[in-house]
């Protein structure tokens, strides 16, 4: 689980928070995927909001989805705290934080957190999900879950030809 901020136009004024954190005025999109990247639980909210408080609705949407059959989630800094812990574990998912080491000197490769950034990156490279355009949060989510079934049909398209 992680989240991205994107920046907001005129369009989405309307919904558009502040992130002091990427220091920019936009819509986050909070996002759940699996191992291999694909995409299985998405939330689209002004920037202001805290990752932490939509744990719950993640952790329901992807257990919904997968049949109940995740059990270990791992997250960045931004979801620690006791009640992001608890509303996880209310629909069996431990959450598992990856901090950044302490003395960080260049690159450092996280463990497994890697998958959602590289996510992100593969949704980042469709011009429409670049800024965010649209007036309504359940437009802004549905290109992106139509960006990630195209970049599926690549890959199947790839592997059985």
């Amino acid at each position: 689980m992680d989240s991205r901020t994107i920046q907001s136009t005129l369009q989405s004024g309307g919904r558009a928070g502040y992130d002091g954190a990427k220091k920019r005025k936009g819509s986050k999109v909070h996002a759940a995927v699996d191992t291999l990247g694909h995409l299985l639980a998405l939330k689209v909210t002004a920037a202001n909001e805290q990752d932490r408080e939509q744990v719950g609705a993640l952790a329901q949407a992807v257990q919904e989805v997968t049949g109940e059959n995740v059990q270990l989630a791992y997250v960045d800094q931004g979801y620690t705290g006791q009640r992001a812990s608890e509303a996880a574990r209310e629909h069996g998912i431990k959450l598992e934080v990856v901090k950044l080491k302490e003395a960080k000197k260049g690159f450092v490769l996280l463990p497994r957190r890697w998958v959602v950034e590289r996510s992100f990156g593969w949704a980042a490279r469709f011009r429409r999900l670049a800024r965010d355009y649209e007036r309504l949060a359940a437009t802004l989510s549905g290109y992106h879950w139509l960006a990630f079934v195209l970049l599926m049909l690549k890959t199947f398209t790839i592997k059985s030809a």
